[in-house]
């Protein structure tokens, strides 16, 4: 078995945003013990089910993973070196949000082994900030950057979100030029949406707040590639961009090694409630009521709220849209080929020439990638490549 990824989803914050959709709950301080018991054991159980294979990157997302204390975080690492073989390679990343993090939790996270952070700023405009419902100032962001610097930490993701409702483009550029001055390794950059059921999407129904603008997040994106790659960032996938010299596999030097793993839609495992998996041929996810997973783990029961058995052909098209993510990697044909036996030019014919024509992708011998217009309408291109129903 080639080496795992893992994903662990930490289903709490301290405050839940109003755009947020994610599987994510404030004000459940009760549960905490419960949860990270349930964890361990799930963490444990399945590792000694699957022989304790290797993995090679491990990312703890949420929620807010930094809202657990010290004592839960030794028992989450603990399972996950007892349950698999963590290689000494691994990148080890968890999601830190500005302003539910202290010197003991970075201390606690760097012996732990974490080697990369990932900081949920958003925004370094204190005006913005409140929108979004953050919890932190934009002071506040720079201080837990600059304790995580102090503390060690040489590897470190800044999330930002662009095309808020009327946003100024001058406001935007500042909070990348912060970003660019920090001198951090990566950035991830979303484009702001409007999920269903969330206070954001009340918002704009009722007409408190305009609905995000396309075009106005499409100029601010175009900003966000000029700005950046004037600063030295290669932007290796639509969202995400990262500093340090390319590899021989054409992805920079800190490039976020777990996401590489989903682009490439190769293996991995997922833990928590709500959690997602994709392992040996099916995708899962887990059951996303806390309460609900703590009962089925403590029963030794399954806790699938869905498992899909994923056909050679919609494993082939997820690979190719994933793919494509990775600006200049894309799809690389020789892999293609050792993981279907089969040339993507043979499999998807008529969708490569309708979008040669279109000059939306370019194909060499080598690979197939998004050409640089294709970037803000990606979903076009990947649609051709969803099985017929």
């Amino acid at each position: 078995m080639p080496p795992l990824a893992i994903y662990i989803h930490i289903p709490f914050c301290q405050r839940k945003c109003p755009y947020c959709d994610f599987n994510t709950y404030a004000g459940r301080e009760g549960q905490y013990d419960a949860f990270v018991q349930a964890l361990v054991e799930d963490i444990w159980r399945t590792g000694d089910a699957l022989g304790n294979p290797a993995v090679r990157t491990i990312f703890l997302g949420g929620g807010t993973p930094t809202v657990l204390e010290p004592g839960h975080l030794h028992m989450i690492f603990e399972a996950l070196h007892g349950g698999f073989d963590v290689l000494p390679e691994a990148e080890i990343t968890s999601e830190a949000n500005p302003g539910a993090v202290d010197a003991s939790r970075f201390e606690t996270l760097r012996m732990l082994g974490v080697n990369r952070l990932s900081m949920g700023v958003q925004s370094f405009d204190d005006e913005e900030l409140r929108f979004l419902g953050r919890i932190h100032t934009a002071d506040e962001a720079r201080a837990a950057f600059a304790l995580a610097r102090r503390v060690g930490f040489e590897n470190i993701n800044l999330d930002f979100m662009f095309g808020l409702p009327e946003q100024s483009p001058d406001v935007w550029r500042k909070t990348l030029q912060t970003a660019i001055e920090l001198n951090t390794e990566h950035l991830s950059l979303y484009s702001l949406t409007v999920e269903p059921d969330t206070a954001l999407a009340a918002w704009v129904a009722r007409g408190q707040v305009s609905a995000p603008d396309p075009d106005l997040a499409a100029d601010l994106y175009e900003a966000a590639q000029e700005l950046l790659g004037r600063a030295g960032f290669h932007q290796y996938e639509i969202s995400n961009w990262a500093r340090g010299p390319l590899g021989d596999d054409l992805l920079p030097r800190f490039a976020s090694r777990h996401n590489v793993v989903y682009w490439r839609n190769e293996p991995y495992l997922g833990f928590g409630p709500g959690a997602h998996g994709w392992f040996g041929g099916v995708r899962r996810a887990v059951v996303r009521d806390v309460g609900a997973y703590i009962r089925c783990v403590e029963a030794g029961e399954p806790y699938w709220s869905m498992e899909e058995p994923i056909s050679r052909n919609l494993e082939m098209g997820e690979t190719m849209m994933l793919g494509l993510r990775l600006t200049s990697v894309g799809v690389e044909r020789a892999v293609f080929r050792r993981r279907f036996g089969a040339d993507v030019a043979d499999v998807y014919p008529h969708q490569l020439s309708s979008l040669l024509a279109a000059e939306l992708i370019e194909m060499t011998p080598e690979r197939v990638r998004l050409t640089p217009r294709a970037l803000l309408i990606g979903n076009e291109v990947f649609a051709a490549f969803l099985p017929e129903a």
